[in-house]
């Protein structure tokens, strides 16, 4: 993914209003953030523990989405789920079923798209290894850290098309 700046991410949201991309806690480290290793920019609102986005390069356009996070109780210490974008599992915790609204007139009907994604949204870190669960016992898989991307790719432009239908 290609460095980006704040009104980059403020102008990208397409499932929310402007008064409400104007107010996401944009995260401050912007250009500390290992751009080359990201697939998408994805953060928790840490003024909004049941907030999240996502900020990913999709055709020729910046496209964001915000996301909510549902609230669950937890399964105990050795329950184990997996996200579905990245395909890392984690024990409690460490997956949440997000929601992110439609746009357009779905949208504001209220109709939304959801998906077990990592809670802390680094799913291109896990999936390239730069990033380990807090437990660790990560599923081995066969397939290439290049096939692990390509995958977790395709998984996000779903997800993406879901929002976007």
């Amino acid at each position: 993914m290609r460095a980006i700046t704040e009104s980059d991410v403020r102008r990208s949201f397409v499932n929310c209003s402007k008064g409400e991309a104007k107010r996401v806690n944009v995260p401050r480290d912007l250009e500390e953030q290992p751009w080359d290793e990201l697939d998408f920019l994805g953060w928790r609102d840490p003024g909004a523990p049941d907030r999240g986005y996502l900020v990913v390069d999709h055709g020729d356009r910046l496209l964001g989405i915000s996301l909510r996070a549902t609230s669950g109780g937890s399964r105990g210490f050795t329950a184990r789920s997996m996200c579905s974008l990245c395909l890392t599992t984690h024990t409690s915790g460490g997956v949440a079923l997000m929601t992110a609204r439609r746009t357009g007139e779905a949208g504001r009907q209220g109709n939304t798209v959801g998906q077990y994604l990592c809670t802390d949204l680094a799913c291109s870190l896990y999936t390239r290894g730069r990033k380990q669960t807090a437990v660790g016992g990560e599923l081995a898989e066969t397939i290439s850290v290049d096939e692990k991307i390509t995958r977790m790719r395709a998984n996000l432009a779903a997800f993406i098309a879901k929002v976007l239908a």
